[in-house]
């Protein structure tokens, strides 16, 4: 990390008090000056998008000319000591040697795909942007992925590189053999690996001169890999419309952030919440973002970092909440903290209640998925009604349909859906990659469903009632059973299995097992092998799929055609049947 730190801003603790009025869009006077738009629901979207050079360097020369404050642009700490904060300048120089690395050393091209598997370290930004910078589509990962998802992964993809940690790189060559189109491994690491390109190096050996591509608005940025229900996660595809949404004013209405406003993102890097809370909004609105490496979420870590740093945001899965109102929040003063943001799961109406009463704050939840972003949201100016989503935001028409694709009245249950023009919202994924029929599939006469169901009150709020498909949300994480009983049954003790979510005070739910045994173990000590199947499923796929509950029973509920009724076992967990 040393050479991060010799790139470290050298100002001391920053002020935070300047709050400009700007905007580093240029692309909205550039595109009212000549670049052809195109319109959907009365936004104009360029046919040219880079967020690297359209927004990052925008700000970078801002700083350049006195038009920005000293606050910093990304702040990172570890909570050992360590420390690094760069500028927008700072962080143009050194994405700008991260591009010519991917190019130079790696000879990667635009177009090209690229696994990105890293905890809450710099380096997971200077990959992105040098991603958007050359056109290289990145795809990132959780940490928890185990050699079966990241082989997953690599095939699916036909990815021609992964960026990884050190602690992965046992997992990635066990599985390497059988992915001939990967032709660069690279680790962030201070130690060099036999085999594998030092992140770190080619970066600071890099020039920090690059010519930023002109993407298009319709070539590939990211993907993210989905959960499945009846499969394995899909590859929902996104281009550059996805940023271009961030760097739309009326589009961020949620965060609402300004320059002065330090943000703290706590979402896990492999999922979208990372690129759009923790990447592309706050540096659209030019504010600083902050970041804890924190491996894990420590309750007591996060008050301490709330209480000494000047974080003006928080955006975080209820479940953090959750855990930190168990504390005697009142006998802490958290400096600067005048915004709190969740989502990712439903929001308790207590944890809510209890967060105000302890902190003096509201509770602000949003509601999105990854193919479409953020769709529904409490935003601030506008009444909280303890329990719902909050309204549709800009620029989505969100409604409630039936199976037939008819809008239902207030207070009648059905799918949330998104109501579709002529064209593609910009700002939708472009499709699961290499599966046409599940990208149709997302389509009902002329909505967008999202496999969520719920209720609009004559207010225009959503409320949330569940999944319309058996995907599992817990602690923020999407969960397919399929795969989770994929796992089980690889064990000798398992005949068969059903997975549902199961409810929790703290993780709003978890995953469950129902578990039919084979002969030769129904005999044995249930509690000894609940531990084994359970260490088994950590073994086999990411550690958060595991199930924290274990029912054993004689056999499953099934239909006439032998398909598990997990719904009838969902219902009896939750006390519907």
């Amino acid at each position: 990390m040393q050479w991060l730190m010799k790139i470290q801003i050298s100002r001391g603790i920053c002020k935070f008090i300047h709050s400009f009025s700007l905007s580093p869009l240029r692309l909205h006077s550039r595109s009212s000056s000549g670049v052809r738009t195109q319109r959907w629901n009365d936004y104009d979207s360029p046919e040219e998008f880079n967020f690297a050079s359209d927004v990052l360097d925008d700000w970078a020369q801002m700083e350049e000319e006195g038009k920005r404050g000293p606050s910093p642009a990304l702040w990172w700490v570890n909570g050992q000591g360590e420390e690094i904060k760069w500028s927008f300048r700072d962080l143009r120089d050194v994405t700008r040697r991260a591009a010519n690395a991917f190019e130079q050393s790696c000879g990667l091209r635009q177009g090209d795909r690229l696994a990105l598997i890293l905890p809450r370290v710099p380096e997971w930004w200077l990959v992105t942007i040098g991603c958007l910078r050359t056109g290289v589509v990145f795809m990132p990962g959780t940490t928890q992925l185990k050699a079966k998802d990241i082989l997953y992964r690599l095939q699916m993809s036909q990815a021609k590189a992964i960026v990884t940690t050190d602690s992965l790189i046992p997992e990635v060559e066990s599985i390497v053999s059988e992915c001939p189109a990967l032709k660069t491994k690279l680790v962030v690491s201070d130690r060099s690996h036999e085999g594998w390109l030092n992140f770190r190096s080619l970066v600071k050996s890099a020039s920090p001169y690059h010519t930023c591509i002109k993407s298009k608005m319709k070539d590939p940025m990211a993907i993210f890999f989905t959960s499945g229900t009846t499969g394995f996660p899909k590859m929902a595809k996104h281009n550059q419309g996805l940023a271009f949404r961030s760097s739309t004013p009326s589009c961020r209405k949620f965060m609402k952030l300004k320059t002065s406003d330090v943000i703290w993102c706590m979402s896990d890097p492999g999922w979208i919440l990372a690129t759009i809370g923790g990447m592309l909004e706050p540096w659209t609105s030019g504010a600083t973002l902050f970041i804890h490496e924190l491996p894990q979420f420590d309750p007591k870590v996060i008050i301490e970092t709330l209480t000494t740093y000047p974080i003006t945001t928080l955006c975080s899965a209820p479940t953090v909440y959750r855990m930190l109102v168990q504390k005697d929040l009142k006998r802490y003063k958290f400096k600067r903290l005048r915004q709190c943001l969740t989502g990712g799961e439903p929001l308790n109406p207590e944890v809510l209640e209890q967060w105000k009463a302890q902190t003096g704050l509201e509770l602000y939840e949003g509601y999105g998925q990854t193919e479409v972003g953020i769709i529904c949201a409490n935003c601030k100016g506008q009444e909280i009604k303890p329990g719902s989503m909050g309204k549709g935001v800009v620029p989505y028409d969100v409604q409630i349909i039936d199976e037939n694709g008819n809008i239902l009245p207030t207070g009648k249950e059905g799918e949330i859906a998104l109501r579709l023009e002529s064209t593609r919202p910009f700002c939708f994924f472009s499709e699961y990659v290499d599966n046409p029929e599940k990208t149709k599939a997302t389509i009902r006469r002329n909505f967008y469903v999202t496999g969520d169901r719920g209720v609009m009150d004559s207010d225009g709020y959503f409320w949330f009632v569940g999944r319309a498909d058996d995907v599992i949300i817990s602690s923020g994480y999407r969960i397919g059973p399929f795969e989770v009983e994929s796992a089980l049954i690889e064990h000798p003790a398992v005949v068969e299995s059903a997975v549902v979510s199961s409810p929790d005070p703290i993780r709003g739910e978890v995953v469950k097992a129902f578990v039919v045994l084979a002969a030769p173990f129904k005999s044995s000590n249930r509690e000894k092998l609940t531990a084994e199947l359970q260490e088994h499923v950590k073994n086999s796929t990411a550690p958060y799929k595991y199930p924290r509950k274990v029912e054993f029973v004689q056999e499953l509920p099934k239909t006439i055609t032998g398909k598990i009724k997990r719904n009838v076992l969902r219902d009896r967990e939750w006390g519907r049947a």
